[in-house]
């Protein structure tokens, strides 16, 4: 099957989302087709062209954005200036209302990759009413487990690489919330503590987390490296701002708000952030929800994923029609 071919945007813009922020979006396909959002991951990374070719141009307004503070949407993270007391969860969903009020957009398919796929779960808890259907892959939650997995307890798996990961922190600050003592570095006011701090973060994401060789040449670039780990840590350090007082964290909680919304959830077996089976046991708690487990695939669920994410927007555009 494949991804579709490479398609340009018809228009694009920076919405004025307030709090001096401006976010970039650009929408590409159909202009009268059927309304999708795309949420990329992170949080911190940025959207990419090649998000436009899951869905058939023909039949979709496709509709890309880059989060606050990251990629084209200004002021950016990387800039130690920027306030990022304004860059929670909330504020990015209030930014999605926006932008879908600015298109004139009633309701929209949300398809979202690893963070992009949280962010999507609690947009549709807290806004059914406007989301169509979910396509989501490398699936997250925004738990405390989840971030508890990713800073420690992948430690076991890759003990020389967490050690050097653990090296950078204070002695004082290795047992307690990583995450959160890695944002304290990168908030500090002195550039070469930054920089180490954004370097040493990015380098265990790259142990953890194999990805195509393009994602990884981003974390040469240091200016992307310092925005990506500061907005990320700022996101890991604070329960995501999803305010989890539990053990599986709000999502999965609250997984019977999704009831009516169908979707489609595309995973790698050996996907090691879902190491707590995270992504089964929200299929199991979203009765509407298909799970497509990709076999001998990580975070990243290759050509054979890339095909199941085609075949569901196309599904979905077709049960449209």
């Amino acid at each position: 099957m494949g991804l579709y071919p490479k398609t340009e945007p018809y228009d694009h813009g920076m919405l004025d989302v307030g709090d001096g922020n401006h976010v970039y979006w650009e929408t590409s396909g159909n202009p009268h087709g059927k309304p999708a959002l795309v949420l990329h991951g992170g949080p911190g990374s940025r959207t990419s062209p090649n998000l436009r070719r899951y869905f058939d141009p023909a039949a979709y307004r496709i509709v890309l954005l880059d989060q606050r503070g990251a990629g084209r949407s200004v002021p950016a993270a990387s800039d130690p200036a920027t306030d990022m007391s304004v860059n929670t969860t909330a504020h990015v969903m209030a930014d999605l209302e926006r932008l879908r009020a600015h298109l004139g957009i009633e309701r929209w398919l949300v398809w979202g990759v690893s963070w992009g796929s949280a962010l999507a779960l609690r947009y549709a808890q807290t806004h059914p009413g406007v989301v169509s259907e979910l396509v989501l892959t490398g699936v997250a939650t925004g738990s405390n487990p989840e971030v508890d997995l990713l800073t420690r307890g992948l430690g076991n798996i890759f003990p020389e690489a967490h050690e050097r990961f653990l090296a950078e922190l204070p002695a004082d600050e290795r047992d307690g919330n990583l995450a959160a003592a890695y944002s304290r570095l990168l908030e500090s006011s002195d550039p070469a503590v930054r920089e180490r701090a954004a370097r040493a973060w990015t380098d265990w994401e790259t142990a953890i987390i194999p990805a195509p060789p393009g994602s990884v040449a981003r974390f040469q670039d240091p200016v992307f490296r310092l925005g990506f780990a500061r907005t990320v840590t700022h996101y890991w350090g604070n329960d995501h701002f999803l305010g989890d007082g539990n053990d599986e964290g709000v999502v999965l909680r609250d997984a019977h708000l999704l009831k009516g919304i169908p979707g489609t959830l595309v995973q790698g077996s050996l996907d090691f952030g879902n190491l707590l089976g995270i992504v089964w046991r929200l299929h199991h708690a979203w009765p509407d929800s298909e799970l497509v487990v990709v076999d001998e695939a990580g975070h990243d669920a290759g050509a054979v994923g890339d095909d199941a994410l085609v075949a569901a927007t196309d599904t979905y555009a077709r049960a449209e029609a």
